[in-house]
């Protein structure tokens, strides 16, 4: 049992990747359905919500931190349906909700320039140099968005444990090599990885609930204690602190410990 995250460009074939690898494996194949959902349980329109993740935060978004919110619901809903185990996700920002858990394979699939120039172009019925503009510029905004939300660029190959080119490569030759990884003991559910991953997707729905009232703050739990990274002061905690406790301990559903980390 494993879980497999495929990171992708527009016209990369990793849409085609993932669907055949879970229908071999057997999986759930998941990627726009968290956005409906994460829109139908957080009442925001989808559109926002693909916009929020595909568009460059701007400065106004920065201050507002309306990015952040759409974010904290995105991985709330991803979570919900990794933690059963035995899923392929091929939607963004997979690879950086699950760094850390050591039975997700991170797979990113990438494509020459030109050939997927070729593919818009038949697409969308327009010519070359459209069809480049559009590629570089879709690129390039989902690029910026990892790095202003994430700090981390989604063209560095550290985050992922396979980076697939498809051109020699075919498609069935990646999922092979996909199903490979997945057969090795070390992408193997344990119950210690398992229990890292309860634990972050409990701290996702927490972060979740925390962030409308709370937009800055950054949550994390470990055996029993929640930590609330924020901004603000120590008086300003004081205030929260009654709220923070409140939300966690419905969330987990048990009496949970927080602790803060408060930052200007």
């Amino acid at each position: 049992m494993s879980i497999v995250t495929i990171s992708r460009g527009s016209y990369s074939r990793g849409k085609e990747v993932a669907e055949k690898l879970a229908q071999k494996m057997g999986y759930e194949c998941i990627s726009r359905d968290i956005l409906l959902e994460a829109s139908e349980q957080f009442n925001i329109p989808e559109i926002k919500l693909v916009r929020a993740i595909h568009d460059a935060p701007s400065i106004l978004e920065r201050f507002t931190y309306g990015k952040e919110r759409y974010v904290a619901y995105l991985r709330a809903a991803l979570m919900k349906h990794v933690q059963k185990d035995n899923v392929v996700y091929h939607g963004l920002a997979g690879h950086f909700f699950l760094q850390g858990i050591p039975h997700v394979v991170k797979v990113r699939i990438i494509a020459d320039l030109e050939d997927r120039v070729v593919e818009e172009m038949k697409r969308e019925q327009i010519s070359a140099e459209e069809a480049r503009t559009i590629l570089k510029k879709d690129d390039e905004e989902r690029r910026k968005w990892s790095i202003q939300v994430y700090g981390a660029d989604t063209w560095d190959p550290s985050l992922y444990d396979m980076l697939l080119h498809i051109k020699t490569l075919t498609v069935d030759d990646a999922v092979e090599m996909i199903q490979c990884a997945l057969n090795r003991p070390s992408f193997k559910t344990t119950p210690e990885s398992q229990k890292l991953l309860d634990e972050l997707v409990l701290a996702a729905r927490m972060q979740a609930a925390l962030v409308e009232d709370i937009p800055s703050a950054r949550v994390a739990y470990k055996d029993g204690v929640v930590t609330v990274s924020m901004k603000g002061s120590m008086a300003d905690r004081e205030d929260l602190d009654a709220r923070v406790r409140r939300l966690c301990n419905s969330v987990a559903g048990i009496e949970v410990k927080v602790q803060y980390l408060m930052h200007p």
